[in-house]
């Protein structure tokens, strides 16, 4: 399923690879995509909107709904 998740927070190529790996720690076969001047995260994941969402925010990041 793909989803696209509005992430706020991130500054820098580090907060790109976190959110990216926070839902790669989750679902390894997830494709991801970090667009951080959009504040965009495409993801192609068979888990639902709330887990991922859930994963990116326990790394710091606000997540919209």
């Amino acid at each position: 399923m793909n989803l696209t998740l509005t992430v706020t927070g991130m500054t820098c190529g580090h907060c790109e690879r976190a959110v990216k790996n926070a839902v790669l720690q989750i679902d390894p076969q997830a494709l991801v995509s970090v667009d951080r001047a959009a504040n965009r995260v495409d993801v192609d994941s068979a888990l639902p909107r709330e887990a991922l969402a859930k994963a990116i925010a326990e790394e710091g990041y606000g997540v919209a709904d």
